[in-house]
């Protein structure tokens, strides 16, 4: 049997970069990143398909500053909502496997307990909108597809919340956080290892059809950004950081051009029955991450 031909874009973010480490042992990778693809163009994006023809194409790449997007509607629509309906119509043409990455904020943050993957999504921000979108385009296509939707990604590399914090750590005395949004924190590294076992099983089944489907996959646990932000601190070594005190703050008092939803915890249920993966608990995932980040 030939060797399945992998197509990673977004190499250089938080969760392709992981990807190219896990999906490795499957088949040959190619991994992409801007200007090598243009998501912001659709012949950019066909001409690298039909170079490469891949069996499994993994979407990691996004328009994710959520704040920005809400004034660069056109670029974010781009990124995440037409780029990834162009892979999906040539996974279905070309009989290939689209996975793609999604978000918890496609939901508006009313609900009383974790979401799951049949609740209605009301997106509060044009980053939301648009990865909404996809994940609309994506499914109604028909193509094989996995979508994994995420929750407060972060890593040891990139841009995200807990690089930042450590950063803000060491040379501040206090830091005020938000503490009236409540999330998930998962790692990258998590995320991608997870990906990695669930395509193992799709690719190994003689009926691969039946795990097709949209997924949430995030940490065990829920936290506000406070107490994200308090164990992130806490972890670090003394000699490393200058804060003393994380005060809780509104959301009130911390504006954003974007609305965010006031919770977003995600029912991982549906992962861990179909493919046997459920992610630790978000403070398990951080230790193993702040030692990661002791070694980059």
């Amino acid at each position: 049997m030939a060797e399945k031909q992998f197509l990673i874009i977004g190499k250089l973010g938080q969760v392709g970069y992981q990807l190219r480490r896990t999906v490795a042992p499957l088949g040959h990778i190619t991994a992409l990143e801007y200007p090598e693809i243009d998501l912001c163009s659709p012949s950019s994006i066909r001409t690298v398909l039909d170079q490469i023809k891949p069996d499994v194409i993994l979407n990691a790449a996004a328009y994710t500053a959520v704040d920005k997007a809400q004034s660069d509607e056109e670029r974010a629509t781009q990124l995440n909502a037409q780029a990834p309906e162009i892979l999906a119509r040539y996974a279905k043409d070309n009989d290939a496997l689209l996975v793609h990455y999604s978000t918890d904020y496609v939901f508006d943050g009313k609900s009383k307990r974790p979401y799951v993957e049949t609740d209605t999504v009301a997106p509060l921000s044009v980053y939301g909108k648009t990865k909404a979108a996809a994940d609309r385009a994506i499914r109604s296509n028909g193509c094989k597809h996995l979508i994994f939707r995420l929750c407060w990604v972060y890593g040891a590399r990139g841009q995200n919340f807990f690089l930042t914090m450590r950063k803000l750590a060491q040379s501040r005395e206090e830091l005020r956080v938000v503490s009236d949004q409540w999330g998930c924190p998962t790692g990258a590294r998590l995320i991608a290892e997870a990906t990695a076992l669930a395509l193992t099983q799709v690719l190994q089944s003689k009926s691969p059809e039946s795990y097709y489907g949209l997924y949430h996959l995030a940490a065990d646990g829920s936290a506000s950004w406070h107490q994200f932000a308090q164990k992130i601190i806490e972890g670090m070594p003394t000699e490393e950081r200058k804060c003393k005190t994380v005060t809780p703050i509104t959301t009130g008092e911390y504006p954003t051009a974007a609305a965010r939803p006031a919770y977003s915890v995600m029912d991982c249920s549906k992962m861990e029955r179909v493919f046997g993966v459920r992610l630790p608990h978000w403070e398990t995932l951080l230790q193993l991450v702040n030692e990661e980040a002791s070694q980059v």
